[in-house]
């Protein structure tokens, strides 16, 4: 143990150089009208190889704690780790825990807690497992929840091969049958989750109890890709190869703060005069914090960039039909519903979300909460 012990105080004392060397460098672009690119490489270089170090070496600081960048702090003091929205958070760290697990290259990030059969959450975009996080308490009452974070998105780690939504599942399945060992889940998707919930269920119907299909038109022989896109503009814009990158890269939050409110309750996509978005500044620094991440953030808009596959694989897919919940904004159950019924022969409740906009589970929280589980409780013929 003792020369391990040596290895690692002298990698620590490496690191404390190195991050030394890093922030005068850091501090001469400061200071500099045009830092060069080298000096930016650098830095960046310098910060890399530390932190590099401190997970090899398993350095701690004085009093024994990780050093900042190992908890995933950065620099600026702000939390980058996959709790760092529930680190404080007591309700929550009394009923769920984080996990992850390796998929075929991709780190998978997910929530657990609860007890009773499972219950899988699949997010939407911009959106990542915290969605979900005003429904999950009560939930948990009755079921095991697991919500997921899509492969490279959320606090996933790595990218899969497409982002189109039958690969997407294939990935989640991997994750909940292999890795959690669930061969029998009940599933909620929302948004273009609900498309890889449809996959899931497509591909996996003997595995699947119920299914809950939450507000997204399903493209496929009832809906082809190009009249998708003509649906609202960001459907066209996201789908565009690097523009959505280079435009929102610098204001992910601006952007995302803007997109909340466009499509909640009252916004102008619903013909409204326009609404806040409806999250709290607290919850939208979550959602941006992992969508800052370049990787997290082209993966999100790569879910729009393969409409035309998952229009062909949704016609390509036999029809569900274990008991299905079709939930919708308010005034988008017919038209949401005659994309969807081609591939969904029994839907046994199908409702629209009072006072709700695409955001349902934060816009109506206890219609939300009581129409999941009367779903997933009682008999289909309610």
């Amino acid at each position: 143990m003792a020369p391990m012990m040596r290895i690692g105080n002298f990698s620590c004392n490496l690191v404390a150089v190195i991050r030394m060397l890093a922030a005068e460098v850091t501090k001469t672009m400061i200071t500099t009208t045009a830092p060069s690119t080298t000096a930016v490489r650098w830095s960046r270089r310098l910060t890399a190889l530390a932190a590099a170090l401190i997970l090899t070496a398993g350095c701690t600081t004085a009093d024994g704690s990780t050093p900042d960048t190992a908890a995933g702090t950065s620099a600026t003091g702000s939390s980058t780790a996959a709790d760092a929205a529930t680190r404080d958070d007591a309700e929550f760290n009394r009923l769920f825990r984080h996990g992850s697990a390796d998929v075929d290259g991709v780190r998978m990030h997910y929530v657990t807690g609860g007890t009773g059969e499972p219950l899988v959450l699949l997010h939407g975009w911009p959106q990542s497992w915290y969605q979900w996080r005003p429904i999950m308490p009560a939930l948990a009452e009755r079921f095991t929840v697991y919500a997921v974070d899509l492969p490279g998105l959320g606090d996933s780690e790595g990218a899969p091969p497409s982002y189109d939504k039958a690969t997407l599942a294939r990935y989640v399945h991997t994750l909940l049958a292999d890795q959690l060992g669930l061969r029998r889940v009940n599933l909620v998707g929302h948004d273009l989750g609900a498309g890889v919930g449809f996959q899931y269920a497509a591909q996996f119907p003997d595995e699947v109890v119920r299914y809950a299909h939450l507000d997204y038109p399903l493209p496929g022989p009832a809906l082809d890709a190009a009249t998708y896109r003509t649906l609202s503009w960001h459907l066209a814009f996201h789908d565009q190869d690097t523009f959505p990158e280079t435009i929102v890269a610098d204001d992910v939050r601006e952007y995302l703060d803007l997109f909340f409110g466009y499509v909640a309750y009252g916004g102008t996509s619903f013909g409204g005069p326009g609404a806040e978005a409806p999250y709290s500044d607290a919850q939208i620094d979550e959602f941006a914090r992992t969508y800052r991440r370049p990787q997290v953030l082209t993966g999100g808009f790569e879910l729009y960039r393969t409409l035309d596959q998952d229009e062909r694989d949704n016609t390509a897919a036999a029809p569900i039909s274990m008991p299905t919940m079709l939930m919708t904004a308010e005034g988008l159950l017919e038209f949401t519903r005659s994309t969807v019924e081609p591939r969904m022969t029994r839907i046994t409740r199908a409702v629209e979300v009072p006072a709700a906009g695409h955001w349902l589970p934060q816009e109506n929280t206890t219609f939300v909460t009581t129409e999941l589980l009367a779903f997933f409780t009682e008999g289909e013929d309610r």
